[in-house]
């Protein structure tokens, strides 16, 4: 884009105004504009979003799962007592 320089500038705008016409290039040009700032703001706001989310919480364990209780153990377990085994 560089080597653009006045002679093919002016041609594509020739070519610009002989596919749209005089009267839509300024509005062509304005809606073109306001995308631009629209998309622009889109992805400030996304770049907000991500930066101010909120630390990831742990996951609450559902209902009905057995959960490991790593708390030392204050009172005594009980024992079970075992089946009586014959081996002969």
């Amino acid at each position: 884009m560089a080597n653009l320089k006045a002679p093919e500038l002016l041609l594509i705008l020739l070519v610009l105004v002989l596919l749209f016409g005089a009267k839509k290039l300024p509005d062509i040009s304005r809606s073109l504009g306001r995308s631009m700032r629209i998309f622009k703001s889109e992805v400030k706001q996304m770049k907000e979003d991500d930066e101010s989310a909120a630390p990831v919480k742990e996951p609450r364990p559902i209902e009905g799962t057995v959960t490991r209780d790593d708390r030392p153990i204050t009172e005594p377990r009980q024992s079970v007592p075992e089946p009586d085994r014959r081996d002969s």
